[in-house]
Order: structure tokens, then C-alpha cells, then sequence
């Protein structure tokens, strides 16, 4: 994989994800939104910290793939022979700074990776404080709602009790009412346990 493709990779699974969750779940369309710039910041840490373990890759840049060769020693004639440990000591020289020039030449790719997670963190501060005010707005609207309900409940039962009352008060007040003596007895009866409330 490419340092371009490295890229297109990040952004698609980024938005592969707000596409998915967001049919999934389309009411917390904010979660979603913050979940995914964390996951962005997430993947592009995870490709900067890749570039630079596999910095030695030519993918990177075309300083990897000309790579430095130290001259042999140990060919010289005459003298090929003695220059054995100096010929070991000069191609450490030699990778070393192979290395350090592929490393060099990595940094800015791993670092435009970090850098794009940094921003991504960065704006997932304002995204989180967004989350947290619809959260607390959501929350609020939900309380009303159940005291709302809470309240037309207990008034329909003060009116039934005030019913029952009226009933077992008023001498012929089922006769008023348009109702049986077996209607009456079963209204009454099914007054003496109060419902289990439960929220629509």
C-alpha cells in the first residue's frame, strides 16, 4: 500500500463508518460524528507510527531505494588483507546513514499522518462539547415528557377515586349515570389496585 493509498484507506474507513452507524442509528447522528474524528485521529496515529517503524521502505520516498554501498577494502591488492576490520567498520558507517537518510526521508510522511490526528483531536474538543449540550438538551425534554405523563396520570386517578367516591356515596347515582349494578361492581372493583405505570 502507497502513501497515497495509505491515505484514501484513512479517509474511506472514516466515512465508510459515519455512513453505516449513521443508517444504523440515525437519532444519534452526533455520537456518531464525534466517534468518527476520533477514529480518523486514531487511524492516521496508527499510520504515522507504521511509516516510522517501517521507515527503511521505499514507499516512502526515493531515498530508500538508492541506498548507499561501501567500497571493499579487502579487494585492495597487496594490502586487501589487512584492511579487513576497516572494510567491516566502514559498511557500519555506510548503513548508518542509509538509515538515517530513509528515516529522514520518512518523518514528514509519518508526520503528516500525526499532524492530520492532531487536528482531528483538535476539533473533536468543540465536537464533544456540541455532543454534551444536545445530550443535556435530549435529557431535559425526556424529564418533562415523564413528569408531564407522571402529572395525567395522577389526575386521571384522583378522578376515578373522586368517581368511586361519587358512586359509593350517592344513593341511585348508577341509575344517573346509565349504568348496571354488575357495571357498577366492576368499575369499583377494578379501582381498588392502582395500574403499573409505564412510559409510552
Amino acid at each position: 500500500m502507497s502513501r497515497d493509498q495509505l491515505h484514501v484507506s484513512v479517509w474511506a474507513a472514516a466515512a465508510i463508518f459515519v455512513v453505516a452507524v449513521g443508517i444504523v442509528r440515525p437519532r444519534r447522528f452526533h455520537w456518531t460524528a464525534l466517534t468518527s474524528i476520533l477514529l480518523f485521529a486514531a487511524l492516521n496515529t496508527g499510520a504515522g507510527v507504521y511509516v516510522l517503524n517501517h521507515y527503511s521502505d521505499p514507499r516512502w520516498s526515493e531515498v530508500a531505494s538508492t541506498q548507499l554501498s561501501a567500497p571493499s577494502l579487502a579487494e585492495t591488492p597487496l594490502v586487501g588483507q589487512f584492511m579487513g576490520p576497516l572494510d567491516s567498520a566502514l559498511k557500519a558507517v555506510v548503513t548508518g546513514v542509509n538509515d538515517f537518510m530513509s528515516f529522514k526521508a520518512a518523518l514528514p510522511v509519518a508526520l503528516d499522518f500525526l499532524g492530520a490526528a492532531g487536528w482531528a483531536l483538535l476539533i473533536s474538543f468543540p465536537v464533544g462539547v456540541l455532543v454534551a449540550a444536545i445530550n443535556f438538551v435530549v435529557g431535559k425534554r425526556r424529564t418533562a415528557g415523564f413528569e408531564k405523563y407522571r402529572a395525567t396520570v395522577d389526575l386521571l386517578k384522583d378522578e376515578v377515586e373522586k368517581l368511586k367516591l361519587h358512586i359509593q356515596g350517592t344513593p341511585g347515582s348508577a341509575d344517573l349515570l346509565g349504568l348496571t349494578e354488575q357495571e357498577t361492581q366492576s368499575i369499583l372493583s377494578s379501582t381498588q389496585t392502582s395500574p403499573t405505570t409505564r412510559l409510552p
